[in-house]
């Protein structure tokens, strides 16, 4: 029989209702004649009290520990999804990662998959099994100990399994009904994609789009999984959700297919710093040895043998970069004037697989941008996006006009 895999976000299962809920759109699929693997992430919130547990038993934990504790929720959910199952009279068994076995790397908390062997579930399908429930987020390391991959690891799971599998589709059910052109918090005019494309998809969702995690879009991408993101709160599966797909897929589409934004943005500025060859190896080595995520890189132009070096990265690490910075200058690694701070900037991105081929996407964004009295600050481009960095009280102002200015209100 084909296979199918079916992921069922934390909201999703909440309650025991709520699996029950989910659970019949299993049968519904069970009876569509498919074999089904249904990966689950633990109950809403049951993570996060799972991991404060942990920090309070021991502030400096061992990770080994860490995995084995915060594994247990999907694991939990997991078991009542196989039991409402088995109430509806469908053959269904829960999997713990190690019994699959979901073969990681060594990485606690962080973990990378390696391999999934199918042959254990495949052989329970020949034995008549309907649907292997898995639990998302975990596998196990070459120590045979459990690990975990990393928050949001669930959506990597089911997209690992569907690769691993041959699945027909691999579909993520959440608490939104699709992939939007933007946040429809932000502005009501967003529209709901039909489709999107893998590189897309993977931008918008680098970029602060909250819908996928990176890695799983990643992994769709490199082997061909048709992802379909849906809402496990509406019943019409036939016309809801969105597919991502590849480009190929998409008959037609808008030069821009979406605008992302990511509020919780800084800018960092070295004055004054020697312009000389190894000067940006002598910034940046230091900064990612302390774990700081550097995004967007502008220098300026050099005068006297000195310029001026600027990057943007998440607010919470503007601390441990001014330490990192101020042991270089102090060990004489970089010498620079002065470390400039801004703490009130956004990141918004418009992103399209259509601007490879069409020219002006980035003069109609910038002046979008002129007509609401909005400065850029830094601007950084790849093949199919625009990024800018601006004052973050105009963030939502920049969204809406730059979802009015490429029509995104509008099918293609």
């Amino acid at each position: 029989m084909p296979t199918l895999v079916m992921k069922f976000g934390g909201t999703s299962v909440a309650t025991l209702d709520r699996i029950r809920r989910a659970a019949k759109r299993v049968g519904r699929e069970v009876a569509n004649g498919y074999d089904v693997i249904v990966i689950v992430s633990a109950m809403a919130g049951k993570t996060n009290e799972l991991v404060g547990w942990v920090e309070e038993t021991s502030p400096i934990f061992d990770a080994r520990e860490y995995d084995a504790v915060v594994s247990s929720g999907e694991q939990v959910t997991a078991g009542l999804m196989a039991l409402t199952l088995q109430e509806m009279d469908i053959p269904a068994r829960s999997w713990a990662g190690w019994q699959v076995p979901l073969k990681t790397n060594s990485a606690h908390s962080q973990a990378r998959i390696e391999e999934i062997p199918p042959d254990n579930i495949n052989a329970k399908f020949a034995e008549g099994m309907r649907v292997a429930v898995v639990a998302g987020f975990q596998g196990i390391s070459p120590e045979g100990r459990i690990t975990t991959l990393g928050r949001g690891g669930s959506d990597t799971t089911a997209v690992a399994f569907a690769a691993a599998f041959g699945a027909e589709r691999c579909d993520i059910y959440t608490d939104v009904d699709g992939v939007y052109t933007t946040d429809p918090r932000i502005t009501s005019k967003a529209r709901k994609l039909d489709r999107i494309a893998f590189e897309e998809m993977l931008e918008l969702a680098s970029l602060g789009a909250k819908v996928l995690q990176t890695r799983s879009v990643e992994l769709a991408m490199r082997y061909k999984v048709k992802l379909r993101v849906l809402s496990s709160f509406d019943d019409n599966d036939e016309t809801a959700g969105t597919l991502v797909c590849d480009e190929e897929d998409i008959v037609e589409s808008n030069v821009v297919a979406g605008v992302a934004f990511s509020r919780d943005e800084a800018k960092m500025t070295l004055l004054s710093v020697a312009d000389r060859p190894g000067i940006a190896a002598a910034i940046f080595g230091p900064l990612a040895e302390a774990g700081v995520n550097v995004d967007m890189i502008v220098q300026n132009i050099s005068e006297d043998g000195r310029t001026d070096m600027t990057w943007s990265l998440p607010v919470n690490q503007i601390a441990r970069a001014e330490k990192a910075m101020a042991a270089a200058k102090s060990s004489g690694e970089v010498n620079f004037a002065e470390l400039v701070t801004d703490d009130g900037v956004a990141k918004v991105s418009v992103v399209g697989i259509g601007m490879r081929s069409h020219a002006g996407v980035a003069s109609q964004m910038f002046k979008a941008l002129r007509d609401e009295g909005i400065n850029i600050k830094v601007i950084t481009t790849s093949e199919i996006k625009i990024s800018v960095l601006i004052d973050r009280k105009y963030m939502e102002l920049a969204v809406q006009a730059l979802h009015d200015t490429f029509g995104l209100d509008k099918p293609a």
